[in-house]
């Protein structure tokens, strides 16, 4: 079914909630939050005896992804356990469901953060400078207890032509060098879906990171390249070199840039022709077209691969 189809949340899923909680939950203020796709995410108000409340209610309910990742929700409720001991705040786990056998799909709990998600700043480059600082500071937690470790969504070697791009040979290239050696990195706690989407501001300053469902031990080149890939997309080849920039400042000696993450997180968002999000458009961001992103991924692969050539 349509995500547009999901209005609201389960019933089971709001007498869960109102059981986990032990309050009323406000159901007509329940809205359903733009900019996810993959995940039904709705703000649920509840009442308490001193003040109005608001949780974050998250239910998956795609059948693909739950056939590839059946323990999503215990995947959440333990990255979230591990982002607790960051500085950098982040939503508390307050409960989930697995299985989806108490609110009708897999469901996880949390608080809510204060913030709003930008896209379009008025100061591009302060922004991308405290996006970079943050995610150093996500990489400095090991997480050596974290049971979820980092693999790629695509293989390299099944890739096929893209005849959507006006340089095929080029990405061919790419793909064989994605499935060559790996760099052998240090790992540390990755967040897996770092982009300006999944970061809130408030008063000019970061005030949370969203969206910890992916979150592993990894490649801290992960993060990076998979934040470039989606500055890229949105804004050009300069936002994403800027942001580079910034984590390498920030990161000092603890970070060894090697563009073969940043080749990988490239390749592994492929799934067809490359066209805009649309957890972009309901965020409210303008001016993106398919010609435009794609001509835009064209540029970052050559711009990678002149690195390799460097």
């Amino acid at each position: 079914m349509n995500i547009q189809n999901y209005k609201e949340p389960t019933s089971e899923s709001i007498e869960w909630t109102e059981a986990i909680i032990e309050k009323p939950v406000k159901r007509e203020g329940i809205k359903r939050l733009q900019g996810g796709t993959s995940s039904l995410v709705f703000d649920i108000p509840f009442q308490d005896e001193s003040r109005q409340g608001n949780l974050i209610l998250r239910l998956f309910h795609k059948k693909d992804w739950l056939e590839m990742e059946p323990d999503l929700a215990r995947h959440e409720a333990g990255s979230l356990r591990q982002a607790a001991a960051l500085s950098i705040p982040s939503p508390e786990i307050i409960a989930f469901d697995e299985t989806g056998e108490e609110c009708g799909m897999p469901a996880v709990l949390m608080t809510k953060l204060a913030g709003d998600t930008i896209l379009q700043p008025s100061d591009r480059a302060d922004w991308l400078d405290k996006m970079a600082k943050c995610l150093v500071e996500i990489h400095q937690q090991k997480a050596g207890d974290f049971e979820y470790e980092y693999f790629s969504y695509n293989d390299a070697l099944r890739l096929e032509k893209p005849l959507w791009s006006k340089f095929q040979d080029d990405w061919m290239r790419a793909f064989y060098i994605v499935a060559g050696v790996r760099p052998r990195p240090e790992y540390c706690l990755i967040h897996r879906d770092y982009h300006p989407a999944n970061i809130l501001w408030q008063n000019g300053e970061i005030s949370g990171v969203v969206d910890w469902v992916n979150a592993c031990r990894g490649p801290a080149g992960v993060d990076v390249g998979h934040c470039r890939v989606n500055l890229t997309q949105l804004y050009g080849l300069s936002a994403a070199d800027d942001f580079l920039e910034s984590y390498i400042k920030y990161a000092d000696d603890t970070f060894r840039y090697d563009p073969y993450w940043d080749l990988l997180s490239l390749t592994d968002t492929l799934d067809g022709p490359p066209k805009v999000y649309e957890g972009w458009t309901g965020l409210g961001m303008t001016g993106l077209s398919d010609e435009l992103i794609r001509h835009r991924l064209d540029e970052y692969l050559l711009s990678l691969l002149d690195r390799f050539d460097d």
